[in-house]
């Protein structure tokens, strides 16, 4: 990702932001691992979740004019969201909307918008106390008191 990064940077555009959308798992799964976030900074530029991307489960809802639609975990939007935050993210990307369940596009990822403000109390909460971003010292020495 530092490479993706880096070749962007060298073709003039500075403004750079690198994003965890989650890895595909299997047939129906998408995987968000937290130790890419700590990866994602050896771009040196801002590390952003996108929350709801990583919680679509692929195409297979067959819909009446032709076609499918993907489905999605919304459920679980907060729990990646806080372990995002957490390990020190920049930004969150999240869909919402204000009635998912008639959303034209990817509905079954989309937060409701009467549940948005709750959500991103506890994230500023939890962004306040962590030391996501700080690298903790780790002391490999025998521990003597």
């Amino acid at each position: 990702m530092a490479n993706s990064a880096e070749k962007i940077r060298l073709a003039g555009n500075q403004n750079v932001m690198v994003c965890e959308r989650g890895t595909m798992f299997g047939y129906n799964d998408l995987i968000v691992d937290p130790r890419n976030f700590e990866w994602l900074r050896e771009a040196n530029c801002p590390v952003v979740a996108d929350v709801t991307h990583a919680l679509q489960q692929p195409a297979g809802e067959k819909l009446d004019g032709g076609g499918v639609a993907s489905g999605g975990l919304r459920e679980l939007i907060p729990c990646i969201a806080r372990t995002a935050v957490a390990v020190g993210v920049d930004g969150i990307f999240m869909e919402v909307h204000d009635d998912p369940l008639n959303s034209p596009c990817d509905g079954p990822t989309q937060w409701p918008l009467r549940n948005l403000e709750e959500v991103l109390e506890e994230l500023i909460a939890i962004a306040r106390v962590t030391k996501g971003k700080k690298p903790l010292r780790i002391y490999l020495t025998p521990f003597k008191e």
